[in-house]
């Protein structure tokens, strides 16, 4: 069945409709399939009760078209279908899963512990329609101590742990983890270089010379003091701050007692490095070294949850999320669903302080004990230091999400703007915006950018590596066309347009209900209000409902062309040009078949697109970038015009890595020897020549 999970264990049970499975009386087949109606849908969950397994496990609800509806676990599978099939008790919710649900799949498990783990994962993976939705999961950044090399180095990570190394966070932001490495190499005097560059060292480096290195490449440092240093960071990483401030104070002491002033000075240094680590923060908690604080707030049927990340004592950041949720659920059922999925792909810390009580704390705090393989504590503190730290988090959540609906709201109404300016044929729900960058042709990158009610879907930006051989260097016009190519192929392959039709415009009762103004669905199910409604026919729809091109007048017919080619020509299309100087505020938009058209110079929908040209034009830098300094990595600096081994060797010797090359300025790079003026300019404008 299509949209099923293939990789689930083959041990599990697995119910399908087939044609022994007799319906009860007076039920119509047909009427099943549809599952369109409650008296059909409880048809099928009283079919499928009969054979559920009375074990723990999770379950999976498919309409008639094999997508996934509701992923849910249970104690006992078999009694939770008995109260499903149940005729009257449901709130609305459930009904519309019943009368939705044409199939069903169970997967038994050991424990209740393992369903609840299972069913965090299959929800993040497959996005039931009637689930708590984790919408914005972008991982977050973690300080590694390694310990693949004598010289154990601190640097920031982000992604998989295939690293052998210990790993402390999670940071809310690079800015904070970037902030603590400095401090904490002040504290602990850890190298941040990379094996390479210590490797190649002479003699130390900067970063010893202002005390933030004890360089070990050079052995100013013996080993086993570098590795006492490794571990005192360790142990302060992982919760033991007091302990490790207390040694370190009686080593100052011994020390000056000894008159061993300059000994005493190198401790009071890394006292005051790590002082400052545990003071510049906007919350100090006393008696709090490990938690997370989570703390949700709803309005208008819309709900925010605001995480802070304590560890050491300190603050490490925070981060507010707003999960897609029935409007129905309350804050606790909000929450616990988003806690699950939370640490899904994360290890929990020792204690976690919610704002509200959650359903099954303590299987949760089980589960995440299990699988962080520590003892978990989930509380909602009622008094003292940790009940302000959640009432703290409570005030960021109110405010994020007034903001979130004020942004919303703005949003929605430029969208509005968009549809009437362009004569669409409804107002926009998805965006798309194109742009090419390269230099002289060179690692050419095509970058797409989407946008919506919600603002930016980072989550769903798609870079295209140029891949023609036969383009021109520097055809722009043969780029967008294969990047436009390449995109509407693959759509038209996995999503048919006419399996994704959206309606030709908004309902009239939504154009002119106030809840259309900035309450775009964010956190609404379908069937609750209007803007819910059509939320369910297209908020997922891949299909763009405008495309923005970033041009004049010949992108716009090379994208016309393109798309009429692939059979999308009915894609709405606006290209945007600049005015002759390029200067912002004089653009034309380009569109099909009618004259073009320009804004007021203030005129906010204006300014719109001007932000959905730079983000797009951002993002294609950022990818070509990455492509470039990619290649230059592969091939090396014999890239570069006139740089060969030679002053490859000199230029490495004398800055030691690739960045610092390129950071270098102009001076700079002439003072290499073998460097001329000459050179040093092909290789300045090389690295900060501007992307085309």
């Amino acid at each position: 069945m299509a949209g099923r999970d293939k990789d689930i264990d083959p041990a599990s049970e697995l119910v399908e409709d087939d044609e022994e499975q007799a319906l009860p009386e007076g039920e119509e087949p047909s009427r099943a399939a549809e599952g369109g109606t409650l008296a059909a849908g409880r048809a099928v969950l009283l079919r499928h009760a009969k054979l559920a397994p009375s074990s723990p496990g999770v379950y999976r609800m498919f309409d008639a078209q094999g997508d996934v509806l509701y992923v849910g676990k249970a104690k006992n599978i078999k009694k939770r279908f008995a109260s499903y099939t149940r005729p009257t008790g449901h709130d609305t919710r459930i009904e519309r899963v019943i009368a939705a649900t044409a199939a069903v799949e169970f997967v038994t498990t050991a424990t209740e512990t393992e369903a609840l783990l299972l069913e965090a994962n299959l929800i993040k993976r497959l996005r039931p329609r009637f689930n708590v939705l984790l919408r914005d999961d972008k991982s977050f950044p973690y300080i590694l101590i390694t310990s693949d090399h004598w010289a154990p180095q601190i640097l920031k990570h982000r992604g998989a742990r295939s690293r052998p190394g210990s790993y402390y966070g999670p940071f809310a932001s690079v800015w904070a983890v970037n902030r603590t490495i400095t401090a904490l190499q002040r504290a602990f005097l850890l190298r941040s270089c990379s094996d390479g560059f210590f490797e190649s060292r002479s003699r130390p480096c900067l970063l010893y010379q202002i005390k933030r290195c004890s360089a070990p490449c050079t052995h100013e440092i013996e080993f086993s003091d570098y590795a006492g240093l490794v571990r005192e960071a360790n142990a302060f990483l992982s919760g033991k701050s007091q302990a490790v401030r207390k040694n370190l104070a009686a080593e100052m002491e011994q020390a000056s007692a000894a008159l061993d002033f300059e000994r005493a000075a190198v401790y009071r240094d890394r006292l005051a490095a790590l002082a400052a680590v545990q003071s510049t923060q906007g919350i100090n908690p006393r008696g709090v070294e490990e938690a997370d604080v989570f703390a949700v707030h709803q309005e208008g049927g819309f709900s925010c949850v605001e995480v802070f990340f304590f560890r050491t004592g300190q603050n490490w950041g925070n981060r507010a999320y707003f999960p897609k949720a029935d409007r129905t659920l309350g804050p606790g059922e909000v929450l616990g669903a988003f806690l699950a999925q939370f640490y899904d792909d994360k290890p929990a810390p020792a204690l976690i302080l919610l704002s509200h009580n959650i359903p099954e704390r303590d299987l949760l705090a089980e589960a995440l004990g299990a699988k962080s393989g520590h003892k978990v504590e989930i509380a909602v503190p009622q008094r003292g230091e940790k009940k302000e730290l959640v009432a703290h988090a409570l005030v960021n959540a109110r405010e994020a999400l007034g903001r979130k609906l004020a942004d919303t709201s703005s949003q929605q109404k430029l969208l509005k703007a968009f549809a009437e300016t362009f004569a669409l044929p409804r107002v926009p729900r998805r965006i798309e915006v194109y742009d090419n960058s390269h230099i002289q042709g060179t690692n050419a990158v095509g970058a797409m950018i989407v946008a919506g009610p919600e603002g930016f879907r980072k989550n769903q930006y798609r870079k295209f590596n140029i891949r023609s051989e036969d383009l021109t260097p520097g055809d722009d016009f043969g780029m967008m066309r294969e990047t436009l190519e390449r995109r509407f192929k693959r759509l038209i392959a996995e999503s048919p347009k006419t399996s994704a039709a959206a309606p030709e415009s908004f309902p009239a009762e939504v154009e002119e209900s106030p809840e259309y103004n900035g309450r775009v669905g964010e956190g609404a199910m379908p069937g609750e209000n209007p803007q819910a409604a059509m939320d369910a026919t297209d908020t997922e729809s891949p299909w763009p409902d405008l495309v923005l091109i970033d041009g004049g007048q010949g992108q716009l017919n090379a994208a016309r062309e393109t798309l009429a080619a692939v059979g999308a020509a009915d894609v709405p299309l606006v290209a945007v040009a600049k005015g002759p100087d390029r200067d912002a505020g004089n653009e034309t938009m380009y569109l099909p078949d009618r004259p073009p058209v320009k804004l007021p110079p203030r005129d906010p929908l204006l300014y719109f697109i001007q932000r959905l040209r730079d983000e797009a034009h951002r993002f294609a830098i950022g990818s070509h970038r990455a492509r470039r300094k990619k290649d230059i990595r592969e091939a090396g600096l014999q890239e570069i015009p006139g740089i060969g081994p030679t002053r490859k060797r000199a230029l490495l010797r004398h800055f030691g890595t690739l960045k610092a090359i390129e950071r270098a300025s102009l001076a700079d790079l002439a003072r290499v020897p073998g460097i001329s003026e000459e050179i040093a300019r092909k290789i300045h404008s090389f690295f900060h020549e501007r992307a085309g």
